[in-house]
């Protein structure tokens, strides 16, 4: 029981870094990084423990999953999920539900009119389903969509291959049975000053045809700005720094390198933004290693971009902003339609849901025929950049 209570001491309320939230624009930033602190410290826990005779009498003790700090039910039946603690299966699932209801009310207490998310839970009929959160037409996101997904099935040939041409042992041309969990989010905001984000955590499970089990993790954060603010930056990659250096001082230039390369957009010769920490196949030392490692990565994620939203979402902009920040979703949209390994599986996979997919699709996008920014603008500086990928920390 103890280890129950330690395991899932950091699935908690946000209910200390909702109240921070509420205080003063002068005094926002610090009590936000604040309040973030405490919601990580373990203050409250998503498992209510009731009619405990001892605390070593696990058989007295009566324990109940709290969803309602979720955005919808678990995929997973709640009560199956407390059976077996360490089962990764159900560690994850239980991560990236906190890890979406956390960062789905981030965002909405930014929101200026009381924007919500909208929650679509879904099921799938060949196993398994997901949770899709999207917020659109707000006045400071002008698409958020916030997904997570809990899936089992058959491998389709297309996924097998795929992870043959990254070194994984798998028979190709045999009916591999897999499991997949993960969360993942694409942030549009309406402000041109204001950056895209995306972020996907994930763990996956197949089974080979002599009953062994293979398992690994992976994700990443970047960050794609229209308009590029130096310290904004700094800060971003700081922060992704700090959640890898936790573990191991080699991850942070690694993955960054790793990111860098992955979002280049090949046939424009340019990345499609100024990356951040991108990884696959994470398999050591252990489980529980990975897990952590993931879980830090995670919470990364609102104290490298909240600040930035605040910092910027009410900054002046016009029409020439505007077609700017157009065309550069049109770059994301080329990505994530031609390279992305992601989507790509996710179409592969059989029943998939095209509209939790798609959804990291911005509401609108613009191509423009040959277009080059003149020199010596801030579109000219960001395009620099994006060429020529560099270290922010």
């Amino acid at each position: 029981m103890n280890a129950l209570r330690q395991r899932l001491s950091t699935l908690v309320s946000l209910s200390t870094f909702q109240l921070l939230r509420r205080t003063s624009r002068r005094s926002h930033q610090r009590l936000f990084v604040g309040g973030f602190m405490l919601a990580s410290s373990g203050f409250a826990t998503l498992i209510t423990y009731a009619n405990a005779a001892a605390p070593d009498d696990a058989s007295k003790v009566k324990r109940k999953l709290n969803v309602n700090r979720f955005m919808a039910e678990p995929i997973t039946d709640a009560n199956v999920l407390l059976e077996d603690p360490d089962n990764m299966r159900h560690r994850v699932e239980l991560l990236i539900m906190e890890i979406q209801a956390e960062f789905c009310r981030s965002l909405e207490t930014e929101e200026m009119n009381g924007q919500k998310f909208i929650v679509d839970r879904w099921q799938r009929k060949e196993g398994g389903g997901g949770i899709t959160c999207v917020l659109q037409d707000g006045d400071v996101f002008e698409k958020a969509g916030v997904n997570i997904s809990v899936v089992t099935g058959w491998l389709p040939p297309q996924a097998v291959q795929q992870m043959r041409a990254r070194g994984k042992n798998l028979t190709e041309g045999s009916k591999l049975p897999f499991f997949a969990s993960g969360v993942s989010a694409v942030i549009h905001p309406r402000n041109p000053n204001v950056p895209t984000i995306h972020f996907n955590y994930r763990y996956f499970e197949v089974e080979t045809p002599d009953g062994q089990k293979q398992w690994w993790f992976g994700g990443g954060t970047d960050l794609t700005p229209y308009y590029l603010d130096e310290k904004d930056a700094v800060h971003f990659h700081k922060t992704l720094k700090n959640a890898c250096d936790e573990h191991d001082a080699t991850y942070y230039p690694k993955f960054k390198k790793w990111c860098d390369e992955y979002f280049r957009i090949k046939h424009r010769h340019e990345c499609r933004g100024i990356g951040g920490i991108f990884f696959d196949d994470i398999d050591g030392p252990n489980q529980d290693a990975c897990f952590n490692f993931i879980s830090s990565c995670a919470r990364a994620v609102i104290p490298s971009y909240l600040p930035i939203v605040q910092k910027h979402k009410n900054d002046d902009y016009g029409n020439n902003e505007r077609q700017w920040q157009l065309l550069r979703r049109g770059r994301y949209v080329e990505f994530n339609l031609i390279y992305d390994r992601g989507t790509k599986f996710g179409l592969y996979t059989p029943g998939a849901r095209y509209e939790s997919i798609l959804m990291s699709l911005p509401l609108h996008a613009r191509w423009e025929y040959m277009h080059e920014p003149k020199e010596k603008t801030r579109e000219s500086e960001l395009l620099k950049v994006l060429k020529n990928p560099k270290d922010w920390v």
